[in-house]
């Protein structure tokens, strides 16, 4: 029954019902005449039977293509060339199948017809005309292939066109006292096709669930990476807040630290400590919707961003998580930036948190060694002596590691090492600041 919605497209638009009907049958006309290449779908999982329905399919070609010329031979006692020859051409069109169905529908349709025409003078009482019930089955095997392939509509307009021409032959040229196989035929060719057709939605369905599959995991991958670059900007909004708060502070005491300043000097400072607090509103106002998931929530806690100097701390909490770590920081140990200080202190964290949970039970060497103009870190942890739990987890700690090095310039590697273990290493590129106090040259090493 038609829906309102039809009811009211065909009363504003009477005379387009038509013409899409008309170009729908012209579409499925040029479709039954056209010959191209369609090869028939492989099984992707397992990939030792991909090639499983192929095989099938061959052997079925021959199966039918000995039944054809012994039933011809032995039942219809259709004598000569004419058995051989049919049976080829009926194992070809269910070969031609696998990758041309059209192509082999036409075919299976011309061998039924030479079949009848062979084997008319020699329909005994009770026979089958114009096919044998072997000629049927081989003739919907073709129809199955064929609409595993084909849009329903196509598959409909093949059955349809086969069973008219069955119909025809039966009602103009039938031999007497022959069985007739307009019902068997109608039955065996509709299962078939109603088979071919529920494989092949059940075909289109599977792809477009991997295909979801894959755009949901792309989707995960970047979301994550979104979560990840929103955390780096939320630390870098305190450390930036925190440097523009110190100008602002140092531009305003300056003019007390100077005796009779002069009138330029106080509108220079007056100026800087303007633009400070203007630049660090606007950084609040910008960034500062980033600080929590309720960013108008005034009683949000803000806390300050670790540094390398909270490193001890942080294996110690490691180590009472049952992992054994072992720390060797060498070179010239000096302050760093802010960023530099907290994207280091966020690999190791993460480098960690991924040892404890892939690597449970492993020994972990943490390595930071500051060199001239960069500062290196490696974190490696040997074999786990067992297989670890799957995690829950989304996997995507490296691509925040990455995300993190690649913001300030550096780089990251991390995969497998010989002895079975895992090592994450980076470069960071850093700012020196010489301050009064830093230490010297020091190696140290804690068990």
């Amino acid at each position: 029954m038609p829906s309102l919605e039809d009811v009211n497209e065909r009363s504003r638009h009477p005379d387009q019902v038509p013409a899409k009907r008309s170009e729908t049958l012209r579409a499925t006309a040029r479709e039954l005449l056209t010959l191209r290449r369609d090869p028939l779908p492989r099984i992707s999982r397992p990939r030792w039977l991909a090639w499983l329905p192929h095989v099938i399919v061959g052997y079925a070609a021959l199966f039918f293509g000995f039944l054809t010329m012994e039933q011809l031979a032995d039942h219809y006692h259709v004598t000569g060339e004419m058995p051989q020859a049919l049976a080829i051409s009926t194992g070809v069109s269910i070969a031609l199948a696998m990758f041309r169905p059209i192509a082999a529908w036409w075919l299976a349709l011309i061998t039924a017809g030479f079949g009848a025409w062979a084997m008319y003078d020699h329909v005994g009482q009770g026979q089958t005309w114009p096919g044998t019930i072997g000629g049927l089955f081989a003739f919907a095997a073709v129809i199955l292939l064929v609409a595993l392939r084909v849009p329903p509509r196509v598959t409909i307009a093949v059955i349809a066109v086969s069973l008219a021409c069955t119909s025809v032959a039966e009602a103009l040229w039938k031999p007497e006292h022959s069985g007739s196989t307009a019902l068997t035929g109608s039955l065996l060719l509709g299962f078939a096709g109603l088979l071919g057709y529920a494989l092949r939605a059940l075909r289109l369905a599977r792809g477009e669930l991997v295909e979801q599959e894959t755009l949901t995991e792309e989707e995960r991958a970047r979301r994550t990476l979104l979560e990840e670059r929103s955390r780096i900007a939320r630390e870098l909004h305190d450390v930036v807040a925190h440097h523009m708060s110190v100008i602002s502070i140092q531009a305003q005491v300056a003019p007390h630290l100077v005796e009779n300043p002069s009138e330029e000097l106080r509108e220079n400072l007056a100026g800087i400590r303007e633009n400070a607090l203007e630049a660090l509103t606007e950084l609040r106002r910008v960034l500062g919707v980033l600080r929590s998931e309720q960013p108008e929530d005034p009683v949000a806690l803000q806390h300050p961003q670790p540094t390398l100097a909270e490193l001890d701390g942080l294996v110690d909490n490691v180590r009472g998580a049952g992992l054994d770590v072992t720390t060797e920081i060498a070179g010239i140990r000096r302050p760093l930036t802010p960023g530099v200080e907290l994207t280091a202190y966020r690999i190791v964290q993460e480098a960690l948190s991924n040892c404890l949970r892939h690597a449970a039970g492993s020994r972990v060497e943490v390595g930071i060694a500051y060199g001239p103009r960069d500062l290196h870190l490696c974190i490696a942890n040997t074999a786990p002596p067992r297989p670890a739990p799957p995690s829950p987890g989304a996997g995507h700690g490296l691509l925040g590691m990455r995300e993190r090095a690649g913001m300030l310039g550096g780089e990251l590697a991390a995969g497998p090492r010989p002895d079975g273990g895992y090592e994450v290493s980076a470069v960071l590129p850093m700012d020196l600041q010489d301050r009064p106090g830093s230490s010297s040259s020091e190696t140290k090493r804690e068990p």
